[in-house]
């Protein structure tokens, strides 16, 4: 008989939060209450927001077999990922397909991925499993061809305060091609292209210039046909108008701007991101201006949302 250990790491999850609320208040006798429920009482209420833990997003679970079990992977997400498994630890055992491996999955529950074969000689097996993943279907030599709608309201004017490769926070991969649109808390926010909302961040609070604040924006993330994502980031707590799977349109209310995560003060952040090999990096990209010609984001560029219509 061989004798079996098996066990998984997860080196990477994306995920979203819940909302939750702590109330805190006083009754007229002093007693102090705390629930996560809506008190009924005209007492002042203290509310609270946390953050709770998301739920995982990826995962592998293996088949019942005990001697040579094979692996799939389940995706949450209403879109595809990129997934790499790779040994960790490993004693007396090898993998058909070998491993390390990428694979790219779809929305839902793949069929199987890889077996586990074990030295049948050795007697016994341990192994180790490590998997990372990126959102999104890897596109090497990727070239945005379509023009951006601002994502602004009816007859609004917004300037962009930092554009490609800004110098604050424009430096990394994921954000070298983004553009920051300033603009007042609570503006309303449409999608600059159609497609399916992969993810939203819709319950952090805070804003700071530390570090510590940059994973904490609320966002959404739209995947488009030809495999891209528009983000949107740093918006208002608890105001997105769209869920995860939901299919968008051009010019759809999404959610509100606000002042949340890595800031110095409220603005919209936009990027075009993709996936290029287990990276997530961020795309040049171009707006359409009133008339429909190309516009390149710069610093300084005053974006107009649509021209109002005026009736007879």
């Amino acid at each position: 008989m061989f004798r079996r250990f098996l066990a998984i790491s997860l080196l990477l999850v994306c995920s979203t939060g819940v909302a939750k609320k702590l109330y805190k208040y006083q009754d007229a006798e002093g007693n102090w209450y705390f629930t996560d429920q809506p008190p009924a009482t005209n007492r002042p209420v203290e509310v609270r927001q946390l953050k709770a833990a998301g739920p995982k997003r990826v995962w592998l679970e293996k088949t019942a077999d005990a001697l040579q079990p094979s692996f799939f992977a389940l995706n949450a997400y209403p879109g595809p990922i990129e997934l790499a498994v790779d040994w960790r630890e490993r004693e007396n055992v090898s993998a058909d397909p070998d491993l390390p491996r990428r694979f790219i999955l779809e929305s839902g529950q793949s069929g199987n991925l890889f077996s586990l074969i074990p030295n049948e000689r050795a007697g016994s097996y341990s192994v180790n499993l490590q998997y990372s993943y990126v959102i999104g279907r890897p596109l090497p030599g990727y070239v945005s061809r379509t023009l951006y709608k601002p994502p602004l309201p009816v007859g609004a004017q917004f300037q962009i305060t930092q554009a490609f490769n800004g110098p604050y926070s424009h430096n990394d991969q994921q954000n070298r091609y983004a553009v920051d649109i300033m603009m007042p808390v609570g503006t309303p926010i449409y999608a600059a292209r159609g497609g399916i909302v992969l993810e939203v961040e819709n319950d952090y609070t805070g804003n700071g210039t530390s570090q510590a604040y940059a994973s904490k924006a609320n966002s959404i993330r739209i995947l488009h046909e030809d495999g891209s994502m528009a983000v949107y980031a740093h918006l208002a707590l608890e105001k997105s108008q769209v869920n995860s799977g939901m299919q968008v349109a051009t010019g759809q209310l999404i959610g509100y701007s606000g002042n949340t995560g890595l800031t110095t003060g409220p603005h919209l952040h936009f990027a075009v991101q993709i996936n290029r090999g287990m990276e997530l990096i961020s795309v040049p990209f171009q707006f359409a201006d009133a008339t429909g010609l190309a516009v390149e984001p710069r610093l300084g560029l005053w974006l107009s949302g649509p021209t109002p219509i005026i009736g007879n």
